[in-house]
């Protein structure tokens, strides 16, 4: 016999709200860090995932904890494209009620559109979108969680995943006309145009799937369900929309990376991007036991170590993008936090 589509006893779980990203985004995952020779219980410790969590697809995880656990996974493993492969094994249907959105769509480019739709309520702080550019759709995807900064791994996941839907429709045959990711081009980048059968473009503003239209004409879905979709729609919306309220600190550490650029951020200009007083935003931030001054510094100290972790990047190009007008006030500011230069820091991690 055939196994169903979707099982009706999938939706009896108690539901929760979704605090970051649903667990069905890990399913497999216990699994997969063990055939790449991970140690389980190490990966997910560091992470600080429970692996109880992961057994309930509609239950959530937060979306730094799921980032930092396949970025962890990839170092205790030595599989540095861990994310790519995780995402080539990955099946629409095991993606839980995201997948099952895909799935159950009547055509291949509602499926697309529908998928795009209910993104947002399987995973939050995240960029997705389906843009016509004419001859193609291009499916954009990027986390934009502040506190987020290692994200290669999941990048290269989801875009495995939204290949596999279409796979899943045109054959496994099937390839997109171009793949650009984000991040800067890794040491295994030919296996990257293995998996995608395509050409793939690396430091890019997004990471992106180019889909041509006429790949999608007339081509229905092969489990495709109205009344289910319906179904699944509204349980993954409804889970979306119980989320957790915002996080103060959250924000405010995104603005002030995104105020770095231009200088050394300012209360008022914080404050103002954040809809608040600077009274309102210094009373807020001594609730969480810190001051303006504190979030820029750990703000600041947090890029620093993501930067160095690039090789390629030069140390010299370091103190404008942390705010700094001089190399030597950067130089100055990390000694003070970790007691070395950051070109000793550099040589210690690598």
């Amino acid at each position: 016999m055939s196994q169903p589509l979707f099982s009706p006893s999938g939706l009896s779980l108690p539901l929760a709200s979704n605090i970051g990203v649903l667990s069905a985004a890990a399913s497999g995952l216990g699994r997969f860090i063990g055939d790449q020779g991970g140690d389980i219980d190490r990966v997910f410790g560091r992470a600080g995932i429970d692996p109880e969590r992961l057994l309930h697809p509609t239950l959530s995880l937060a979306l730094t904890n799921y980032c930092q656990v396949l970025e962890e996974a990839a170092r205790q493993s030595g599989c540095d494209n861990f994310g790519l492969r995780y995402g080539e094994q990955f099946r629409p249907r095991e993606l839980g009620l995201l997948g099952y959105v895909g799935l159950c769509s009547e055509t291949l480019e509602e499926a697309l559109k529908n998928f795009a739709a209910a993104f947002p309520y399987h995973q939050h702080d995240t960029l997705i979108r389906l843009v016509d550019c004419g001859e193609c759709y291009r499916f954009d995807y990027q986390v934009r969680h502040g506190a987020i900064l290692d994200r290669r791994q999941d990048a290269e996941l989801t875009l495995g995943m939204a290949l596999n839907l279409m796979r899943h429709a045109l054959g496994s045959e099937w390839a997109p006309r171009a793949v650009s990711f984000e991040h800067a081009r890794p040491e295994g980048w030919q296996e990257h145009g293995r998996v995608f059968d395509a050409p793939v473009l690396f430091q890019r503003g997004c990471n992106s799937m180019l889909i041509p239209k006429r790949d999608l004409y007339g081509r229905q879905m092969p489990e495709r369900d109205a009344n289910l979709l319906f179904l699944v729609q509204d349980v993954i919306r409804r889970l979306g929309e119980q989320g957790s309220a915002p996080n103060l600190v959250e924000d405010a550490g995104t603005q002030i990376r995104l105020a770095l650029a231009d200088g050394e951020p300012s209360l008022e200009i914080i404050a103002e991007q954040l809809e608040l007083t600077t009274a309102g935003l210094q009373r807020r931030l001594r609730e969480a036991g810190l001051s303006f001054s504190q979030l820029v510094e750990n703000t600041r100290r947090e890029l620093a170590l993501h930067y160095l972790r690039q090789p390629q990047r030069p140390i010299s190009e370091l103190a404008p993008l942390l705010g700094y007008s001089e190399t030597s006030a950067f130089s100055r500011a990390f000694r003070r936090w970790f007691g070395v230069s950051p070109r000793q820091w550099r040589s210690d991690a690598s």
